[in-house]
């Protein structure tokens, strides 16, 4: 199979080119430093790596707006512990190898005494045991998988994991929907996809559904679905899990649709991107996504940050951007480190560390959060439709 080439490729770049302007005055993203903890400013470093660019960079844009509208606010409250914070984020090409070289380069070079990242569980595997040996400890904004968190006692992460999102899934496709037969279709080369088609099948099995087609493709590789897709025509699912990231999820829909396989897809927080709808467009229409927000939810914390999200981001047109999830997620975990470090009255790294562990309901935008004894975050699961190009809120499922 040839190696995806043409828009989606273009459209990830773009949006990782617009990043570097689409920051908040006074956002540094290429900032190099030197001094240990505070840098030779005098500045709390804190590293930042993700997907800026590749085939999931709207993944990476999107937490580091969070992240610097964070960062913003807590400066202009007066910064930690005396200090402002600034985020040195790098960007990994959506590579997982690149994603371990940057943590390193964050860590020996530019002696960032935390790091937030990443938002993609191939890449968190990758990079946290880098983090691990060092002792500097790292918050993921986005990654689910479970193993995450396993790397060592200085790997948090400020999101659900895949077991809570895989048993919330397997609910709402036969509670909600009333649905009984499923097939799959799931990345074999990605942690996330993976883990997160394990779950749901779990899930829906032990609550007497049928599993009747399980079949796998390549991410960053194959283009051309068809194949599988016809085997599982011929399986006659009621609904198609597709557990890969939006980069796939949108081409699959198209050749799904163009075979006369109209089920619909369900997917989980990787389909979240406005890449879904571009890359899918009419095809994904019907379709259902788990996710960590929606902007349309009546909390104040959500309307809050939408707005001041709104009025920092402008999309390539003028018109306000509206966030989504890992931007959310990006902007919880900046306020969530910066709290920590408070909390502990220091940059020191085993402290940091305690006081991530003692968090007990810290108030998020996106949620309340609690880091439990695994060092996770345990929170509620939001459903969003795709409906008329939009992701409308659904239904909000506890764990």
């Amino acid at each position: 199979m040839r190696r995806r080439a043409g828009v989606p490729t273009v459209l990830m770049l773009a949006l990782g080119l617009l990043s570097l302007t689409a920051a908040p005055p006074g956002c540094d993203k290429d900032s190099s430093s030197s001094g240990g903890s505070t840098g030779s400013t005098g500045d709390i470093l804190i590293g930042h790596y993700a997907s800026m660019t590749g085939d999931t960079a709207t993944f990476g844009v999107s937490a580091d707006e969070g992240i610097r509208l964070a960062m913003n606010e807590i400066n202009g409250a007066g910064g930690v512990l005396g200090k402002k914070v600034r985020v040195i984020t790098t960007d990994d090409r959506s590579l997982s190898d690149e994603a371990k070289t940057t943590v390193e380069r964050l860590i020996n070079q530019d002696k960032v005494v935390a790091l937030l990242g990443e938002i993609s569980s191939s890449r968190s595997i990758a990079g946290a045991p880098v983090a691990q040996d060092a002792q500097v400890p790292m918050l993921s904004p986005g990654s689910t998988n479970v193993g995450v968190t396993k790397a060592g006692d200085y790997i948090f992460r400020a999101c659900f994991t895949d077991d809570i999102q895989g048993q919330a899934l397997a609910r709402f496709a036969i509670e909600n929907l009333k649905l009984k037969r499923f097939a799959f279709l799931y990345p074999v080369n990605n942690d996330y996809g993976v883990g997160l088609r394990k779950i749901i099948m779990n899930a829906l099995q032990a609550k007497g559904a049928q599993v009747v087609a399980d079949l796998g493709y390549t991410e960053k590789s194959d283009v051309d679905f068809r194949g599988q897709l016809t085997r599982i025509k011929a399986a006659n699912p009621e609904a198609i899990f597709v557990t890969g990231y939006y980069t796939e999820a949108g081409l699959i829909a198209q050749q799904a649709r163009e075979l006369g396989l109209n089920v619909p897809l369900i997917g989980g927080d990787g389909w979240d991107s406005d890449q879904t709808v571009q890359i899918g467009g009419k095809a994904v229409e019907g379709c259902y996504f788990s996710n960590h927000y929606s902007p349309d939810e009546d909390r104040p914390e959500v309307k809050k940050f939408v707005e001041t999200y709104k009025a920092a981001y402008k999309n390539p047109d003028g018109s306000p951007k509206v966030p989504d999830a890992m931007a959310i997620l990006g902007y919880d975990s900046m306020r969530l480190m910066t709290d920590a470090i408070k909390r502990a009255g220091s940059t020191e790294g085993r402290k940091i560390r305690d006081a991530l562990a003692a968090t007990k309901d810290f108030p998020g935008a996106s949620g309340n959060i609690t880091i439990d004894e695994n060092r996770n975050a345990k929170k509620a699961v939001v459903i969003l439709k795709i409906e008329n190009g939009k992701f409308r809120y659904m239904a909000r499922i506890n764990p």
